[in-house]
């Protein structure tokens, strides 16, 4: 129960609905337990009428509850039919006014498990948005997804089902043990001497349910991320013919999953068999013994037995849902041990005590910037030193894999180099709070990610209060603006999930558009014109040349943009910086620069 100990701060949030719900199970079980007692009652006068002995007095009712006498003295007097009759009517009375309270008690209960899950999911998401992007190389969506959906869902039923059961079956068990023993200690405790075995068969079929929940949660997030992946990369699986051999990985993993579903289903079952034998038990005991009270002329004896039959029946269904009850908690226990290993997960990159928000005007400084990638080993970046003026645009040039776009990632803290610095305007990157670094740069990242919405909105992802205007605006500079025009909806085009109905190029055009309306300070481009041809390539050169007046530009290539006149080019070789100047110095010093815009040119030729 430690690991469901968080959920402690929800039933704080809730402690009204908590509180009325379990005031409503008393209550419904309170009146529930009054009927035994007047059926018993009814009995005991039938079994006295037969036998014409004087009418019971209510001397001999001190057992029963207080309102039970009340009624009985009410009616007591009046003749045998009328009693019979008045007394179907007060237990019709009596199991209207303990449904109600029924009916409120799932109404406060399940309610509060239905905001409980509502705020947990919250939790989970806004923990995810939290967490760095190394945790995200290290998880897979599936399990993510899982975690947020199955298991939150599992957590709900011990909040609300689990949490109504466990506080109706200790009502209804105090309620009953109070009045059996009241009535008949001896009785009592025959009747229900088969409870320590249904401990025992609890305790041990738990610690087995508990172990294969974990195992079957561990599952179903594999099967979700099989699932997941084969969904995205539907049209590799198909280009390559490999449908059958995913759906032989799938039933392999979905075939694990069966059989342990399987063989916890079977654990679970001995349950219910158990709580009927056990209670069954418990029903042939009473009626064993209490014989012998009635055999022996014992006064209200035949009332007795059905009393503590009745007690024993209200038992059952509560009694056989502690295996329900204990089964959802156990899974409940696995299933937060899960989101709680996640929520227990910090993230390695977060504001510093003493971050401030700071307006960046553009000047960036890069000293001596070293990073390794903690998971990989790969050291990208090697005693990186560049100094970027306000106004100016540089350009990262360099083949696959040099360490170009580590550069980004680090300029927008996604991760943290282990040596060296950054700073902006003079200001150390650690010491500027994150929100505000992110929303004065805009990022067009190489991997472009389209919402599934419409064109239009996966621009104004950029800047929400965007007009329509600007919207236009910055799909012209992107040189999208036509292409989008002649769509039969416009700028209202759905996209597809990930953008699956625009080409590559237009995927690039769109997200550079949703960069450039953000009209930022600083701009990064990371090789975001690599799937279009050779006169959008211009075109768009064109149209940024423009706005990046008066805008630090950060454009990372590993095409070289000789119509683009920029203002510095770096090219970096395995890491670091191997040469660094003008396009016509670089070209005079004929070295690494040269040689890639040589064969960049020759290729251009061929085709």
């Amino acid at each position: 129960m430690t690991q469901l100990s968080t959920l402690n701060k929800y039933f704080k949030r809730y402690k009204l609905l908590f509180s009325l719900g379990i005031l409503f199970v008393v209550l419904t079980n309170y009146f529930r337990i009054l009927s035994p007692q007047i059926t018993g009652y009814v009995v005991n006068s039938v079994v006295s009428q037969l036998s014409h002995p004087s009418t019971p007095t209510a001397a001999s009712l001190h057992n029963y509850d207080i309102i039970v006498i009340k009624i009985i003295h009410w009616f007591n007097d009046r003749s045998f039919q009328s009693r019979i009759i008045f007394a179907g009517l007060v237990l019709l009375v009596i199991a209207v006014i303990s449904g109600f309270f029924m009916f409120l008690m799932r109404q406060t209960i399940i309610v509060m498990s239905r905001h409980i899950e509502f705020d947990q999911k919250n939790e989970i998401f806004a923990h995810y948005q939290k967490l760095d992007a190394g945790f995200y190389k290290t998880h897979s969506t599936g399990d993510l997804m899982n975690r947020i959906s199955e298991d939150v869902s599992r957590v709900r039923m011990y909040t609300g089902p689990a949490i109504m059961y466990f506080i109706n079956l200790a009502a209804i068990i105090g309620f009953s043990l109070f009045f059996m023993l009241r009535s008949d200690v001896k009785l009592t405790v025959v009747s229900l001497c088969p409870l320590p075995i249904l401990a025992f068969t609890i305790y041990f079929v738990n610690t087995i349910i508990n172990k294969k929940s974990e195992r079957i949660q561990a599952l179903l997030s594999d099967l979700t991320t099989n699932a997941q992946e084969s969904y995205s990369g539907i049209r590799v699986i198909k280009s390559f013919v490999q449908e059958k051999a995913m759906l032989r990985f799938f039933t392999k993993n979905s075939e694990a999953y069966r059989s342990n579903a399987l063989s916890l289903a079977k654990t679970e079952a001995i349950y219910f068999p158990s709580m009927g034998l056990l209670i069954g038990l418990s029903t042939l005991i009473t009626v064993m013994v209490g014989m012998f009270d009635v055999i022996n002329g014992v006064p209200g004896a035949a009332g007795k037995i059905v009393e503590f039959v009745m007690y024993i029946q209200m038992l059952t269904f509560p009694v056989s849902a502690i295996g329900w009850t204990a089964s959802m908690t156990q899974r409940a226990v696995a299933s937060q041990r899960r989101i709680n290993e996640f929520l227990l997960t910090s993230s390695l990159i977060k504001d510093a005590p003493s971050a401030k928000a700071h307006n960046l005007e553009g000047k960036i400084s890069f000293r001596n910037v070293d990073f390794i990638y903690p998971h990989t080993g790969i050291h990208a970046v090697k005693d990186f030193s560049l100094e970027v003026n306000k106004g100016q645009r540089i350009a990262i040039v360099g083949r696959t894999g040099s360490g170009k776009s580590t550069i980004a990632q680090l300029m927008l803290r996604m991760y943290d180099m282990q040596t060296g610095s950054i700073a902006y305007d003079g200001v150390d990157l650690k010491q500027i709070q994150l929100n505000s670094i992110r929303s004065q740069l805009s990022y067009v990242p190489q991997d472009v990610f389209l919402f599934s919405d419409t064109i239009k909105n996966n621009i104004r992802f950029g800047r929400a209060d965007a007009t329509d205007e600007q919207v236009s605006t910055a799909a012209k500079d992107a040189g999208i603006y036509d292409e989008i025009m002649s769509f039969p909806e416009g700028f209202k085009t759905p996209v597809g999930e990930r953008g699956v109905t625009l080409s590559g190029g237009q995927k690039q055009r769109i997200s550079i558009a949703r960069a450039l309306i953000k009209e930022p300070r600083i701009v990064i481009f990371d090789d975001c014109l690599s799937a279009v041809d050779a006169r959008t390539e211009k075109a768009i050169t064109e149209n940024l040349y423009a706005y990046l007046q008066d805008r630090t530009a950060v454009i990372i290539t590993h095409r070289i943009f000789s119509l683009f006149n920029f203002d510095r080019i770096v090219v970096m070789d395995e890491g670091h910086i191997a040469e660094s100047g003008t396009h016509d110095e670089l070209m005079d010093k004929k070295g690494l620069y040269y040689s890639m815009y040589r064969k960049q040119q020759r290729s251009e030729e061929l085709k």
